[in-house]
Formats: C-alpha cells, sequence, structure tokens
C-alpha cells in the first residue's frame, strides 16, 4: 500500500481527494493537514510515502514545508498541488525537493497514477507542461539558481554518456525510455541516472531537470 498525506487548507480539497485515492486498491490516505506546519509535523509522525501538498497555505506555505520535509530526509516523496500550471511557486517547490506537481482539476486516474509515479521514485515529468514551467522560469535572473548551476565543477565531473542521460532527463524520458532510445539496459540507465545525482549533489529526476535547464545544458523553448 502507498500511504499518503494530503496538504491543503481547504476542506472541500482534501476530502474529495481522500475519497478518490481512498478508492484505490493500492493507496491509503493515513492523514491530513490544514497547513505547512502540520504537513511537517505529520510527516514526522506518520512517516508517509507520498505528501500531496498544496502551496499556498497558512502559518507555513507549501515550499518551506516541502524545503523541511526534504531537508529532513523523512523519506516521503512530495507532489505538489496548483491550480495553474505555469506558476513561479511550483517551480520554486521542485527546486526544493518536490518530485512533480499536478494540477487540481485532475482526474481521479491522474492522480491516483500520478501517486504511484512519484512513489515509485520517478519523477512527475513527462507532461510537456512540465517542460514548459522549467524552462520559462529557468529564464529568469531574479531566481537564484541550484547550488550546483553555481559550480561549473560540479558537471564538469560528468562524463559525456551521463550528460546526455542528464539532457533526456530534462526532456521528460523515463528510464525505459532512455534505454530505448540509447539501446542499453534499463539497469545501465539506473546506474548513470545515480552517478549524476551523486556527482551534481541534487536530489532526484526533478532536481535533474531543473539542473539542466538552469545550467543551459537544455535550449529552452
Amino acid at each position: 500500500m502507498i500511504r499518503v498525506l494530503i496538504a491543503d487548507d481547504q476542506m472541500m480539497v482534501r476530502e474529495g481527494f481522500s475519497v478518490l485515492l481512498g478508492a484505490m486498491p493500492d493507496i491509503e490516505v493515513v492523514g491530513e493537514a490544514v497547513n505547512g506546519i502540520e504537513a511537517v509535523a505529520k510527516v514526522r509522525e506518520l512517516r508517509p510515502d507520498v505528501v500531496l501538498m498544496d502551496i499556498r497555505m497558512p502559518e507555513l506555505n507549501g515550499i518551506e514545508a516541502t524545503r523541511e520535509i526534504v531537508a529532513a530526509d523523512e523519506g516521503a516523496k512530495v507532489l505538489v498541488l496548483t491550480t495553474f500550471d505555469l506558476d513561479e511557486y511550483v517551480y520554486q517547490a521542485l527546486r526544493a525537493g518536490a518530485s512533480g506537481f499536478l494540477l487540481k482539476d485532475a482526474s481521479a486516474r491522474q492522480l491516483a497514477d500520478g501517486v504511484r509515479v512519484v512513489a515509485s521514485g520517478e519523477a512527475l515529468l513527462a507532461p510537456s507542461v512540465t517542460r514548459r514551467l522549467i524552462t520559462e522560469f529557468s529564464k529568469l535572473s531574479e531566481i537564484p539558481k541550484l547550488p550546483a548551476v553555481q559550480n561549473p565543477d560540479a558537471y564538469g565531473e560528468l562524463t559525456d554518456r551521463e550528460t546526455e542521460v542528464l539532457v533526456l532527463i530534462a526532456q521528460g524520458l523515463s528510464n525505459a525510455e532512455i534505454a530505448g532510445r540509447l539501446v542499453v539496459a534499463e539497469s545501465t540507465i539506473k546506474t548513470h541516472v545515480s552517478r549524476v545525482l551523486v556527482k551534481l549533489g541534487l536530489r532526484d529526476r526533478t532536481q535533474a531537470a531543473v539542473f539542466a535547464y538552469e545550467a543551459r545544458l537544455v535550449t529552452p523553448g
């Protein structure tokens, strides 16, 4: 069972998502939170696999809550909820360690599939809107870049193949799709992805995609 915590200040949203996910045979909603402070506390208490995190919440917003959860390394993956796809706050949440995002008007199937993808360790990057989001906000000079981007020596350590894999991650390809593109075993791609994350000091595939755009390894457009 995938254990899910729902963090949103709107009761109707929490109840609606709880009903939708509770109907899935492989997903269990273990708790709810009405703000970021409560979300952080309940992650420590309940140790969910996935947190559905609203961004605009009182007392502590979803970005800061995500940052605290990731920094504590509680093992929970954060899936950000938003009403607007091209949202600067979503971009900041992805940089803070969120594993992806979903629009609040997602269908029950999209919601459940998103939870499963994130719980499995993949990033929810396939939708083209995610690439548009990263592309749009990686251009803004007032947003500080990821620490790894500010250190050219870090990404200079990547091999040509690792750089190639990084670019394909940023384009939204899964490990299986990258393996097919490069005609190698999927296990080989998993090894490359792990090495990329270690060398760049990044948490997951989502931050790797953000990194690729901010470092201009992928041409925005």
